[in-house]
């Protein structure tokens, strides 16, 4: 006795020294977490959904659920966001800031589960993966709900592994000297923190079904293997019959109990969540299947910014998994080998049944990435502890080397296991400095939208949001008295309705600002940007991320026509033009109507230019575009018949005044320097231009 007691003693103050480095480990790699995840938390602009979200918020906790009923996201993050903008307020780090503890939690959340699972080095391996995935990054720094998917994803599956282990604890008789009352209270306990979580998932968002599957298939696993193994009796504990026969269907009924408490929880708002479900369209891609399984793969490994690091280590992530796969000895349990298989491959498989792929919607897969991480993690641990006796036991030769071999041999495995997470991890961080400064990763720029709308606006202008859904954001940032218009209205499909309210503004208003996002689910037959391209003229166009900002200049009657009838190449005619004046002052907008023609089908694509030169011919300022504001493409033009091409040319405020050429040209879209000839010249003078003194 005393021996035993001497022995424990011992285990605990090495079992103290041994998890003091471990502890330290985590709590680093916690706090490298929260420092990835807030690092620039509030330089990037809100993007449109984000907006959506803090309007949300603003509305009273009882209009929540009436607004998110119209959408296709439940209301429970939107509940979150209004209690947390009161204490962390509503600037966009403010805002943010929720996703980001969200994140942070769940990598606390992996590391439990692998650590519970596999044990601290699985734990830690997969807690890496996930806190330096750019995928996870990304998605903890935005205003939106998927951060909290991932938690809630994660937190099922802990929950859901508590609660099997509780009930192998009891089988074993493990705490037998614990009240009885305790250990029947304790499956309750983690079969009610089950159902809460996942209640909190389906709360959140309508992807969360997926885990819940997934965690089904894992539970009944080792339902199964529980069935099959309750006449195998446990050494040093008697159980009787009824016993065994009752257990399993005792422990199959906590879960469908469980599983209906979180149905009932979330039974108010399961007609709204069918309902958008199956009323919203599809936003899915066709895209072949081994392009979207590379690309989730990719992310799962690498995170978002894989294609711009190492992609052959998206090879050493495959591997990983397919070492955790290995189910070792005969008494290992197969519900913990399957536990990350199943939750990363049955949402990426109904992901893509349900015909859901394209890079948009890869955010429903933030849980599957963090089994994913889990399923890598239980792979560095297969792989440090690989068994190689059988290869040292064959090494011979001489004693010296024979021990020395022997010891290297001995620790091969943890050294593989150690390159093979530094090397992952490594490139992993390579992919943060894309994250936070690429452009190709970078949200849409409204707050540069309104910026520089704002600094260019007159009295007498107006703003076109197409769509109408960008109006949340860009009011976030946009505080002038100038009249925004949101179209086409409501959810689109009234053509002429639309047309007339484009024309009504081209005849009130000087100037247009146009921002284009998202038109093409709401405006697919383009009437607001056909109808301002033919009835006004576009002076600018620029992109700030995928939103587009057009200026037009409302139409003034042309003081100069020329008919012209001039050739460009083989087949396109220029008939005639229309200036709208050629004396301006800096800042003033040039109209320009061209009227083209050709005479036979044309193949190619070409893009007109609007150049005006100085008096040395050198370039002062350009507009180039496909004619018709990109929509009457030289390869749609009827034969014979005129296409009415408009242009605007903006004069810079800094000119100085003297006289300059108006010249325009074409040249073919895939190659500027192939321009169309006309004659021995390669562009044709418009007018001479006198930009004069402004007023003032």
């Amino acid at each position: 006795m005393i021996q035993r007691k001497a022995a424990k003693e011992q285990r605990s103050k090495d079992s103290f020294f041994l998890s003091l480095p471990l502890c330290l480990f985590a709590l680093s790699l916690l706090l490298l977490s929260f420092s990835l995840r807030f690092h620039l938390l509030g330089a990037q602009s809100f993007w449109n959904d984000e907006g959506n979200s803090y309007v949300q918020a603003l509305r009273p906790l009882t209009e929540i659920p009436f607004h998110a009923a119209r959408d296709i996201h439940p209301p429970g993050y939107y509940w979150l966001l209004h209690l947390w903008r009161l204490a962390a307020g509503d600037t966009e780090f403010g805002l943010r800031s929720l996703s980001a503890f969200a994140s942070v939690l769940t990598v606390a959340f992996t590391l439990s589960l692998g650590r519970r699972l596999y044990g601290p080095l699985a734990g830690l391996a997969a807690a890496l993966f996930v806190a330096l995935n750019t995928f996870q990054i990304h998605y903890a720094q935005e205003t939106r709900m998927y951060a909290l998917l991932a938690l809630w994803g994660v937190a099922g599956l802990w929950a859901l592994a508590g609660l099997i282990q509780q009930q192998n604890v009891q089988r074993m008789g493990a705490t037998h000297e614990s009240p009885l009352h305790s250990r029947q209270r304790a499956p309750i306990r983690w079969a009610l923190t089950l159902a809460l979580i996942n209640t909190a998932g389906l709360w959140t968002q309508y992807a969360y079904p997926f885990v819940m599957l997934a965690q089904g298939v894992i539970f009944m696993v080792w339902w199964v293997g529980r069935l099959v193994g309750t006449r195998r009796v446990v050494p040093g504990y008697a159980q009787d019959s009824r016993t065994q026969h009752a257990a399993p269907l005792q422990i199959l009924g906590v879960y469908i109990l469980a599983n209906l408490l979180t149905i009932l929880m979330y039974l108010p708002w399961l007609p709204n969540a069918l309902t958008s479900i199956t009323t919203w369209p599809s936003t899915g891609q066709p895209v072949p299947l081994n392009e979207s399984l590379s690309m989730i793969l990719g992310w799962f490994t690498l995170g978002m910014t894989a294609r711009v690091i190492d992609p052959s280590w998206v090879a050493v992530g495959l591997l990983l998994v397919l070492l955790g796969l290995r189910i070792g000895q005969p008494g290992q349990k197969l519900w913990r080998v399957l536990l990350p298989a199943a939750g990363a491959l049955i949402p990426v498989g109904l992901f893509l049944a349900l015909g859901l792929f394209r890079e948009g919607n890869l955010k429903f897969l933030l849980p599957a990435q963090v089994a994913f991480a889990l399923w890598m993690g239980r792979g560095v641990w297969v792989l440090a502890g690989l068994d190689v006796r059988g290869i040292r036991s064959r090494v011979d030769g001489d004693q010296q080397i024979t021990a020395a071999m022997s010891t290297f041999i001995r620790f091969l495995p943890r050294a593989a296991a150690l390159i093979v997470v530094l090397g992952l991890a490594v490139n992993l961080w390579r992919g943060l400095e894309p994250l936070y400064h690429h452009p190709d990763f970078q949200r849409d720029n409204y707050r540069g939208v309104a910026a520089d709308i704002t600094a260019s606006l007159d009295t007498d202008d107006a703003i076109i949001l197409d769509a109408p859904n960008q109006e949340e954001v860009f009011r976030y940032y946009y505080a002038g008295d100038v009249p925004v218009y949101a179209l086409p209205a409501g959810l689109g499909g009234d053509d002429a309705q639309t047309q007339a309210a484009v024309e009504h503004i081209v005849q009130a208003y000087d100037q247009i600002y146009v921002v284009f996002w998202g038109e093409t689910e709401r405006d697919p037959n383009r009437v607001v940007e056909s109808t301002l391209n033919v009835q006004a003229y576009e002076a600018s166009s620029q992109w700030y991320g995928d939103v587009r900002l057009v200026r037009y200049a409302t139409p003034q009657e042309p003081t100069i026509t020329q008919s012209v009838d001039v050739q460009f190449g083989d087949s396109i005619t220029l008939q005639s033009y229309a200036l709208s004046e050629n004396a301006v002052s800096p800042g003033e907008v040039l109209q320009l109507r061209l009227n083209w023609r050709t005479d036979t089908p044309l193949d190619m694509r070409y893009k007109v230019f609007v150049q005006l030169l100085d008096e040395q011919g050198g370039l002062v300022t350009q507009r180039d575009s496909e004619p018709g504001g990109n929509l009457a493409l030289t390869t749609t033009w009827p034969p014979g018949e005129t296409v009415v091409d408009h242009h605007a040319l903006i004069i810079p405020n800094d000119l100085t005044p003297a006289h300059y050429t108006l010249i325009i040209g074409l040249y073919a879209l895939d190659d500027p320097q192939q321009r169309l000839r006309m004659g021995d010249a390669d562009h044709f003078v418009i007018d001479t231009i006198q930009v004069q003194h402004g007023e003032g």
